[in-house]
């Protein structure tokens, strides 16, 4: 199992529970709550005292860290079964609520979700606001669930500031991670549409006499007996 390439900084901590039993499938970013560096999170989760990792940081500059290996457990979301299963990353933030990010730091974000998903093999982000509902759910062999630490511990983690920003999320990582659907009738539909003979969008829908008349008047109003006009 690879690490991301987008990582600038590795000091990897003392703190972790070694090697994953399960496969990855879930992603929990948390804040930081401080807009820190990489180096001054690093230190951190190096402290002896400090029993806590995550697997990747990003700092106030949107530069990315990494201090658990991917392959391993970090100690961040107060749920060893949740560790376990995913990739957990603190995101710089303010110190307040709603503890937000700076655009940088979640633009990385994204990247770094979109960067995790592909090098696991996983072509949809899936996010289900309702906790009992989320960790019911099994994701599928190409899904990857984001899940947050205010789920497992009476924290506000991840803030406000990201939660509401998670349909965001998941739109913006999907966006580039999941294939674009192609089907055997888009080329015609395509033509239907840009020829205005058919302008509703509806590919599956069965169709009325009416309809079919109705197209048809489009087709000869717009090329008469123009036979070439069929592919232009």
């Amino acid at each position: 199992m690879s690490n991301s390439s987008l990582v600038v900084y590795t000091k990897l901590s003392p703190h972790n529970k070694g090697k994953r039993t399960v496969a990855i499938e879930r992603i929990t970013p948390h804040c930081v709550v401080g807009q820190c560096s990489i180096e001054a999170l690093g230190a951190e989760f190096s402290k002896a005292n400090k029993v806590a990792s995550s697997n990747y940081g990003i700092d106030k500059d949107g530069r990315v860290g990494l201090f658990v290996s991917e392959d391993s457990r970090s100690i961040c979301s107060s749920s060893s079964d949740n560790d376990n299963r995913a990739v957990t990353i603190e995101c710089a933030s303010d110190t307040t609520a709603p503890w937000a990010f700076r655009p940088i730091v979640y633009t990385t974000l994204v990247r770094l979700c979109i960067n995790i998903c592909q090098r696991n093999g996983k072509t949809r982000l899936v996010w289900i606001a309702d906790k009992d509902t989320a960790l019911a759910y099994k994701p599928k062999s190409n899904e990857m669930l984001l899940t947050v630490h205010r789920w497992f511990a009476n924290k506000s983690c991840p803030g406000d500031w990201l939660m509401e920003r998670m349909d965001d999320l998941v739109d913006k990582v999907n966006s580039v991670i999941t294939p674009v659907e192609t089907h055997w009738y888009d080329t015609a539909m395509s033509w239907a549409e840009r020829n205005e003979i058919m302008m509703d969008g509806r590919p599956n829908d069965p169709v009325t006499r009416a309809e079919v008349a109705t197209m048809l008047m489009r087709y000869h109003a717009k090329f008469g007996n123009n036979d070439a006009a069929v592919g232009q």
